[in-house]
């Protein structure tokens, strides 16, 4: 028998059904403690490990001959009981590129190495390519630890045109139920206003307002008013027009679709105007909607809005009321936009996302997606290509 040491097992080699099963049964025959097993498997290979306690040499050499009938090799090494120490915070890493390549995760790797963060595991979230990986990290120091990796991989997305979310690993990731979105430049592909000003002929002046309010330049609902106010006399018509014609963002409809699946309360809370959110609404099934209303007034627009409007500050009183009409706690809550309107709710929300965002907002947010569709959200909650394929083919 082997004292006050244990053993790390390490079989490799061609995954077929029943190698663990026949070395499980080895060792419970030969009453030894299985203490731990993690198994993993590539491209049809198999790295299957044991942690042991009790195992003695006739354990052991039935172990090499089971996995040596099945075409395993196996290594043994000798475990030191550990020194107490501060458990370290474990953590979620998602990448995205279009594709990932090997010096991206050379990069990531090298930065968490740098940190002394351990990587647990890793696994691939994208479908045939290598677009999205997770990689899972033991990070020492506590918080103080995760906040400085962290502001590093974020400062390291930058250099490398990557997406990089990190979070915690644990129950709360796994416990978001209600998700949040904005809806122009974010469910929606273009700013509704906008639209409308083409057809009045006054695109190029909204335009010009609505970008600086979205960089953050004006104060959003004087903003607001005043795009408004060169609306008026357009036939409110119009605006069901372009409300039926609105092009959902791509992925959209995958994102809502699948989150309704897993019990989400799904929400569009925008600055833009009711008649399309309404209908964006419809479209995705979304179980609130909360925007502005215009005031018509002989079948015309008149150039105001009616109160209350909905301001950034709005935003986040709205999310708040949603979750407490539904039991949820913010900190279960996810906020999606891509405006400075969009700040305090993202701030707000436990999982605030800027999409495709101006970089006020993109410094601000948990996390940024600078390319890809909305279904790319699906990615940073964990949940993969192959998640996505078995539930679509109902398995």
């Amino acid at each position: 028998m082997i004292q006050d040491s244990t053993l790390l097992i390490t079989v490799t080699g061609r995954d077929t059904p029943g190698i663990a099963a026949s070395l499980a049964s080895v060792i419970a025959a030969r009453g030894a403690s299985l203490l731990d097993i993690e198994q993993v498997a590539v491209q049809g290979q198999l790295t299957l490990c044991l942690h042991l306690s009790g195992a003695d040499a006739a354990m052991l050499d039935a172990l090499r001959s089971s996995a040596g009938d099945q075409g395993l090799t196996v290594r043994l090494d000798t475990l030191q009981p550990a020194a107490p120490s501060a458990p370290p915070r474990r953590i979620a890493i998602t990448a995205l590129g279009s594709p990932l390549e090997a010096r991206h995760i050379a990069a990531i790797t090298r930065t968490l190495a740098a940190h002394g963060a351990n990587i647990t595991g890793m696994d691939r979230l994208s479908g045939v390519d290598l677009s999205a990986l997770e990689l899972r990290a033991d990070v020492p120091g506590g918080q103080s630890g995760v906040e400085s990796l962290t502001h590093t991989l974020l400062d390291l997305a930058l250099e490398s045109e990557l997406d990089l979310a990190v979070q915690p690993w644990g129950l709360l990731r796994r416990g978001m139920r209600l998700c949040a979105m904005d809806m122009d430049s974010t469910l929606v592909q273009v700013e509704v206003i906008d639209e409308l000003a083409r057809l009045h002929g006054v695109g190029d002046q909204v335009a010009r307002i609505t970008a600086d309010a979205m960089a953050g330049g004006l104060d959003y609902e004087a903003s607001l008013r005043l795009r408004v106010s060169l609306l008026e006399g357009l036939d409110a018509r119009a605006v069901a027009i372009v409300a039926d014609q609105l092009p959902l963002t791509d992925g959209a409809e995958l994102l809502v679709s699948t989150l309704k699946h897993l019990g989400y309360t799904t929400a569009v809370i925008s600055g833009g105007f009711d008649v399309a959110a309404r209908r964006v609404q419809q479209r995705l099934g979304l179980d609130h909607a909360h925007s502005n209303t215009l005031e018509v007034a002989d079948g015309r627009l008149t150039g105001r809005v009616l109160e209350p409007i909905v301001t950034p500050q709005r935003k986040v009183e709205l999310l708040r009321s949603i979750a407490a009409a539904e039991g949820i706690d913010l900190s279960q809550t996810i906020a999606i936009g891509d405006g400075a309107n969009d700040l305090q709710m993202i701030e707000a929300a436990g999982l605030g996302i800027a999409f495709h965002a101006k970089p006020r907002l993109r410094s601000a947010a948990d996390t940024a997606l600078t390319a890809g569709g909305l279904d790319r959200v699906l990615y940073l909650l964990g949940i993969g290509a192959r998640d996505l394929a078995a539930w679509q083919h109902g398995v």
